[in-house]
């Protein structure tokens, strides 16, 4: 065989051998996708802040690793403080609506049926009767026992999975370039070149991304303040605020949990029904404009892709991968993209 001969099947055997690669893969991780948020997060922690821990480190010509570790105990402390600042005040507003619960769903219920009762069925209905047989099922309910298996689980595995995130930022952070590296191994050897392009290519749209992010949750907060504190009154609006906007972060889970707190606390002070459903048109003009307008809008323009390529990749993200999905789902689009864009040989301009 001459040297301008090729084995047959060679040429194609590269681009064979990385599509399999890539099934393989992405089959995986949709097995494991129950494991994948810690991962994910930390990942993307480290991506950010990886660029802080090397300019760090060529300057002073020492180790990433004290200054990756300096990164972790910076961002522990942020969330300590957060969590310092908050958390007593929505543990005592917590309290105070299990402690009277009954009180709590019976003024919930007046302030949409009054004091007055009426009947259904043969039977009087009122505030009162509503509230006592909301209580005595939540009494049965929590009577069985059920719960306590499920809740404890949920728990232990929260809270390991808290834990496991700070162990793998640092891990992250400190071998960034090794993993990097072994990412690219698993690229066959004749694709990592344009594999290196493509990253330098993706690798600006993914921070312009990022920072999109980070201009969402700042607006999340900023709106969520107008609503709660200016608006609607509430005590602690800064800090449901803030916590809405880091919320943010966790799709889906995120969002709701911000709006269960904040509900809560909304109810607790409510004085009639218009207070009620105050809270309730500002949760659901705060999500509108969240979710179909400014972070589409905003995410678009910073990954240089359509509104609606943004809204279909979340919502497809989520059908396959849940919360994971719904995070990685516009930065795989844009890999996809990138990837295409340089196999073509055509500039990655907006998608139309």
């Amino acid at each position: 065989m001459t040297a301008g001969e090729r084995e047959p099947g060679g040429a194609a055997s590269g681009p064979n051998t990385a599509l399999v690669i890539v099934v393989v893969v992405g089959l995986f991780l949709y097995l494991v996708r129950g494991i994948l948020l810690p991962f994910v997060l930390a990942g993307i922690v480290a991506y950010l802040c990886s660029p802080l821990v090397d300019r760090l480190a060529a300057r002073t010509g020492l180790a990433r690793w004290p200054f990756a570790l300096a990164v972790v105990v910076g961002l522990m402390a942020l969330a300590a403080a957060l969590a310092w600042l908050g958390v007593p005040a929505l543990l005592r507003e917590t309290l105070q609506v299990v402690g009277d619960l009954q009180g709590t769903v019976q003024g919930l219920a007046e302030a949409f049926i009054g004091k007055h009762s009426f009947t259904i069925m043969g039977r009087a209905v009122s505030a009162a009767t509503l509230a006592t047989d909301a209580v005595n099922r939540l009494d049965t309910w929590l009577g069985e026992g059920a719960w306590i298996g499920d809740i404890a689980v949920l728990g232990a595995a929260g809270f390991f999975g808290f834990i496991l995130l700070w162990v793998l930022i640092g891990y992250f952070l400190i071998d960034a370039h090794r993993l990097a590296g072994g990412l690219l191994w698993l690229v066959p050897p004749a694709g990592r070149p344009l594999a290196m392009k493509v990253w330098r290519d993706l690798d600006p749209l993914l921070r312009r991304y990022f920072i999109g992010v980070a201009l969402v949750l700042a607006y999340t907060s900023a709106a969520a303040y107008l609503g709660l504190g200016l608006l609607l009154g509430l005590d602690h609006a800064v800090f449901l605020a803030i916590l809405t906007g880091v919320l943010e972060v966790i799709p889906v889970v995120g969002p709701a949990a911000a709006a269960i707190i904040a509900g809560l606390v909304a109810v607790r002070h409510a004085a009639s029904a218009w207070d009620i459903l105050a809270y309730i048109a500002y949760a659901t003009a705060l999500r509108v404009s969240i979710d179909q307008f400014f972070g589409p809008i905003v995410l678009g323009r910073a990954a240089r892709v359509r509104p609606v390529v943004v809204i279909f990749c979340f919502l497809a993200g989520g059908m396959l991968f849940g919360v994971v999905g719904v995070i990685l789902a516009v930065p795989v689009a844009l890999g996809i993209k990138v990837v295409l864009a340089n196999v073509y040989g055509e500039p990655h301009t907006e998608v139309s």
